[in-house]
């Protein structure tokens, strides 16, 4: 069946918004080379700006060649639950009691480890908070991750190198570090219901794997920056015996009141519990920020606007995606098991791996094995850039003002998440 006219642009659109994100680097460096047009080379240099930009391309371009009608039915037969459940994770998620409560664990997991503090409190953050995200998903560990990166190491002198190897094992660590329930990791999400994927089935199949795989990325970059880690807390004047270490000023400030993190507890649940109902997850967020005009005193400024920056970069995924699917899901047809799993990891870098995976369950008759291959390839693919996992937009919007002119370059963070890519790639599919 031949491609409409709109199918084709759509695809075109997309493949410029893809080459539009690995320019974005470019723009920042006009933003403060020429300050006269600043504000809009700053707006063009948004990656969560991107597909959102290209994407209401997409919709003018459907209302000039089929009416606004037609424009608004095509909007309107999308589904946003995701950015939206996005968006009301990542404010939650991102409160002070949940962060203080997020370190205080990642801090006791530090202390039994016999490491020099810093290095133990990094080491337990890039493979604790991961694995959490199976339980919180991945977008809250995604978020509640990048915020105690940022305090205890990203806003000190690192190296660039350091900052970003931590970011590759990062973004790769936590796509697959939310496969050990079936509700965690959104590519998982699609499909879990369908194929009747359960808990005991994920922990067999993918958990096991991912959890080997995650702890040896961490060990690996631990070990690999070891010496500029125990720098850090040299500089701060700890000593490798202490039982002190260096926490983020978010544990330092007024001690939450119990009841205060369990009400906080109490919404991250229930969000995370009606993920499928936008209307009901909405209306507890609106609870939420309520609840936290109330209590002020034990309250940081909400990453409202960071959370709706990374709601509208997959709003544009979605619509955008929506146009991918006359080449996409033949694609997926035309693969044996191994090639759709390689398959899978190189279009996951240039697409979001849930709408691989959503398309991938379209296909009537999917063999297990190549349902396996299938998302297997997806979540091992999510590092690789920012557009390839849904959370990845959440932890590049709070990290990027600690990089270079506020911009991380793509191929910098493609570099980085290769070699995490590939224990992942191992593990996988030869364990």
């Amino acid at each position: 069946m031949e491609p409409s006219t709109i199918e084709l642009i759509g695809a075109a659109l997309f493949a410029i918004a893809i080459a539009h994100t690995f320019c974005t680097d470019y723009f920042e460096h006009l933003a403060h080379t020429r300050p006269a047009h600043a504000g809009l080379w700053h707006l063009l240099g948004e990656v969560e700006v991107v597909f959102g930009l290209w994407a209401l391309v997409l919709v003018v371009t459907i209302a000039i060649f089929t009416g606004p009608t037609a424009a608004t039915t095509y909007i309107d037969s999308q589904n946003f639950t995701e950015p939206m459940f996005v968006f009301a994770i990542m404010v939650v998620a991102g409160s002070r009691p949940i962060i203080q409560l997020a370190t205080q664990l990642v801090r006791l997991l530090a202390r039994l480890m016999p490491l020099q503090k810093t290095v133990a409190f990094y080491l337990a953050t890039l493979s604790f908070v991961p694995l959490m995200g199976s339980f919180i998903t991945e977008p809250a560990a995604m978020t509640l991750a990048a915020l105690i990166l940022l305090e205890q190491y990203y806003s000190k002198n690192i190296s660039t190198k350091l900052k970003y190897a931590t970011l590759g094992v990062l973004f790769v660590n936590i796509s697959i570090g939310g496969t050990l329930t079936p509700y965690a990791a959104p590519p998982v999400l699609m499909v879990a219901s369908k194929w009747g994927w359960d808990t005991a089935f994920m922990m067999s199949t993918f958990g096991w794997k991912a959890a080997l795989a995650v702890t040896f990325n961490a060990v690996a970059v631990t070990l690999l920056f070891y010496k500029e880690l125990k720098s850090l807390g040299n500089k701060s004047g700890e000593s490798q015996n202490t039982a002190t270490e260096t926490l983020p000023q978010l544990v330092l400030k007024d001690k939450t009141p119990i009841l205060v993190t369990a009400v906080h507890i109490i919404f991250l649940i229930g969000i995370v519990v009606f993920a499928h109902h936008a209307a009901v997850f909405m209306g507890l967020l609106l609870f939420f920020l309520g609840f936290t005009e109330a209590y002020k005193r034990f309250q940081d400024p909400l990453i409202l606007r960071e959370g709706l920056m990374v709601a509208f970069f997959l709003a544009g995924l979605v619509t955008l995606g929506g146009q991918q699917q006359w080449w996409l899901k033949p694609l997926l047809m035309k693969l044996d098991e191994d090639a759709l799993f390689f398959g899978a990891i190189a279009l996951t870098a240039f697409t979001d791996n849930a709408a691989l995976t959503y398309l991938g369950s379209l296909v009537e008759g999917l063999s297990d094995p190549l349902k396996y291959a299938l998302v297997a390839g997806a979540v091992t693919g999510g590092g690789l850039t920012v557009i390839a996992n849904a959370p990845n937009p959440a932890g590049f919007s709070i990290l990027k003002s600690s990089f270079d002119e506020g911009s991380i370059h793509p191929l910098g963070l493609l570099a980085a998440a290769l070699l995490p890519t590939l224990v992942a790639i191992i593990a996988f599919r030869f364990l």
